[in-house]
């Protein structure tokens, strides 16, 4: 064969290189709290991933998947400029960023829940402070000044990164005379003798895709797989597996009384003394469920964890 078939077959080669790289689904992973809880889902569904020191790339298991670690307020800023096909964010970011019209929620995983809120000393009366000009400290700019606006209130935006409870005090060396903040359970802000006096938004970790990405068949296809894996670990957490044994005499009593997704799994007991009973349960069911079965004449219960369950 000539030079220029190897030539030809060399360039063909490059071609199909750069394609699969091309084809790999960009994915953002945001620093912090979201990358772990992240990690952790990916890592159920059987994607793993190892991010080396000093570097935002990490090496995954998953040749057609790439992943980069960014800030988190970032997220769906890159998103919505397609400099990245799916990512993880917080809802309160995408609004802050105002780009909730050019992103796609694909879904809300749950994790991280948290409340928008403004806050002020526990000490000051809420109307009287809306009704002079005040300083309000906070790293939401958007968010705050649509709030600013709806109240009609004079109200001055003070940027703050990070921790922020201590602009906000009881005497007249306060730099600011309310907070808008992010909390889960409100801790923080009563430790700090601040009060919640509204919330703006709620907001959890929630996958997003670029509105291009969804434009291309093969990776909609790809973002729509991952959603369902996603989905099957979600399942499987929020439930437990239960088997029991059952006499004859007690089965259909205890098959009436018994919560399951479908219709439960049962197999007949060696000697045909009874039955073999499987259902999937709600974890907060469980408390209240083991002493009914009990009482309706179940046996050998065994209870275990589930990795994935596909409704």
């Amino acid at each position: 064969m000539g030079q220029g078939f190897f030539y030809l077959l060399k360039i063909n080669t490059l071609s199909c290189t750069i394609a699969s790289i091309m084809e790999k689904l960009k994915i953002l992973l945001a620093k912090g709290r979201i990358y772990e809880s992240v990690y952790t889902l990916l890592d159920d569904v059987g994607i793993s991933i190892y991010l080396p020191d000093r570097t935002y790339f990490p090496i995954t298991n998953q040749k057609d998947l790439a992943f980069q670690v960014v800030k988190p307020q970032i997220v769906s800023n890159l998103l919505a400029g397609n400099k990245a096909d799916i990512g993880f964010s917080g809802k309160d970011w995408v609004y802050e960023n105002g780009v909730q019209d050019q992103v796609e929620e694909i879904m809300d995983l749950g994790f991280d829940g948290v409340r928008i809120v403004a806050a002020i000393p526990d000490t000051y009366n809420y109307d009287e402070i809306l009704a002079k000009p005040v300083t309000i400290a906070t790293e939401y700019q958007t968010l705050s000044r649509q709030w600013v606006e709806s109240k009609k209130i004079q109200g001055t935006i003070f940027r703050t990164w990070g921790t922020s409870e201590g602009f906000v005090q009881d005497n007249d060396d306060s730099i600011a005379q309310i907070l808008i903040d992010n909390t889960s359970t409100g801790s923080s802000l009563h430790a700090n003798h601040l009060k919640i006096v509204d919330t703006l938004m709620e907001s959890s970790t929630r996958m997003y895709a670029s509105k291009e990405a969804l434009k291309d068949p093969e990776k909609k296809q790809k973002i729509m797989e991952l959603k369902m894996l996603f989905q099957t670990v979600l399942n499987a957490r929020s439930r437990v597996m239960l088997e029991m044994n059952v006499a004859q005499d007690k089965f259909d009593a205890l098959v009436k009384g018994l919560p399951a997704m479908r219709s439960p799994t049962v197999s007949p007991l060696f000697g045909g003394n009874g039955y073999a009973i499987k259902i999937a349960v709600k974890k907060s069911d469980v408390p209240t469920l083991l002493p009914k079965l009990q009482s309706l004449g179940a046996t050998d219960i065994v209870e275990y964890e589930l990795r994935k369950v596909m409704m």
